[in-house]
């Protein structure tokens, strides 16, 4: 007779499966049919509308950093389904009805919002109302893919941008640039440039918002007061990046002309954008790093 042979504490054991691989397929392909049949429209109308312009081209990038931290935080959010199915039913007959509305008056504002609306129904239908707390940033993440009214950005865009105009011609004039200034229309040697919605308007500071806030939520800072500093400070950071944008186009167009400064290095004042506000997110969750252990060890700064 064999005797039974007993696990040695060597051998590897099989990992769990994840939450999130283990979730039926057959339980989920109707919704994501159902999904790709509402919202494939939706999007393919996005992508090559909306999305193609200037002031909303981040709208893709929105999308996919909400989808990543939602899958990232997917195993967490199902690992123990409590469904709501009369909140998840509520919200998903609302997001339905504003998806039909969007739909047929062609406001995407609304399919958006639809969009949002019925993936969280979806979630409290399935998972329940500790899923849908996991999970909520990645909600209000996608909350910056909806195109704002145009009255409300003309009332707001106006005052930001003659506030980046005021602060570029002051410190290209300090560094013995020929620069003037006319409300929002620089004049910088022969050449005027117009500050336009998509270099200092409201759009722009709100993709720089998202992007710090995305950074915040990524790193997760234990302390409190460092993340409310920094949730703080994004707001003077959008408002130098987007000066440092400005200022880069004004020297690309005197130094090499209006047609490289409307062309390709054009697109690269945009990335010079995005780049300059993460260094300064970085550069300043830095110092903050040194504030907050500094205080802990009872150093004043």
């Amino acid at each position: 007779m064999n005797a039974p042979v007993m696990p040695s504490k060597l051998d590897p054991q099989p990992a769990a499966p994840s939450p999130a691989l283990a979730l039926p397929l057959a339980e989920w392909w109707p919704v994501l049919v159902g999904l790709l049949a509402l919202f494939v429209p939706t999007f393919y109308h996005l992508f090559t509308g909306v999305w193609r312009t200037e002031e909303q081209a981040h709208g893709p990038i929105i999308l996919a950093l909400s989808l990543w931290l939602g899958w990232r935080n997917l195993p967490r959010a199902v690992a123990a389904p409590r469904p709501a199915p009369w909140g998840g039913f509520t919200l998903l007959l609302i997001g339905l009805l504003l998806h039909i509305l969007g739909g047929s008056q062609e406001i995407v504002s609304l399919e958006i919002a639809a969009f949002i609306l019925i993936l969280g129904a979806l979630v409290l239908i399935k998972f329940g109302r500790p899923a849908l707390a996991v999970l909520w940033f990645s909600f209000f993440f996608m909350l910056f893919m909806i195109p704002l009214p145009g009255s409300l950005v003309s009332m707001l865009t106006m005052p930001m941008k003659m506030a980046v105009s005021y602060v570029v011609e002051h410190l290209l004039y300090a560094a013995g640039l020929p620069i003037a200034r006319a409300g929002v229309i620089l004049q910088v040697g022969q050449y005027q440039l117009l500050v336009a919605d998509a270099c200092a308007g409201l759009q722009t500071f709100l993709t720089l918002e998202a992007l710090g806030l995305f950074y915040l939520n990524v790193v997760r800072h234990t302390s409190a007061l460092r993340n409310v500093l920094l949730a703080l400070l994004i707001i003077p950071i959008s408002f130098t990046a987007n000066v440092i944008r400005v200022m880069v186009l004004t020297l690309i167009t005197y130094h090499f002309g209006d047609a490289a400064g409307q062309g390709f290095l054009h697109g690269f004042a945009g990335m010079v954008l995005f780049i300059s506000a993460l260094l300064l997110i970085l550069a300043l969750d830095s110092l903050l790093q040194l504030f907050v252990k500094w205080k802990r060890a009872g150093v004043t700064p």
